[in-house]
């Protein structure tokens, strides 16, 4: 199950996260999001935890929880919407023919 954790501090990294969320289960992947460019992070970051269970012991008990200086949201993390990029593009209006 993948988790959502916001309003973290800009100097947690991914190891810290993946550190904090193994005292709820194994973690598969925790990952910080970076800026591009100048790779500073964005306060926000995603934890894959291989059980649902666990996941949702995390969720519940660091929701609100004060983590450096911080108060974090945790919360299961929404699937990503679908690309646009790759759909077609809309069909254009028909132009009124004038007789």
């Amino acid at each position: 199950m993948n988790v959502f954790v916001a309003n973290l501090n800009y100097k947690v990294r991914s190891e810290n996260l993946k550190q904090i969320f193994s005292e709820y289960g194994e973690v598969t992947d925790a990952r910080i999001i970076n800026e591009k460019g100048t790779h500073r992070s964005k306060g926000f970051g995603f934890v894959e935890m291989a059980s649902e269970e666990d996941a949702r012991k995390a969720i519940a008990a660091l929701d609100g929880a004060e983590w450096e200086g911080r108060n974090i949201i945790v919360k299961e993390a929404l699937p990503r919407p679908e690309s646009t990029t790759d759909a077609a593009p809309a069909p254009a209006a028909e132009e009124p023919v004038n007789e």
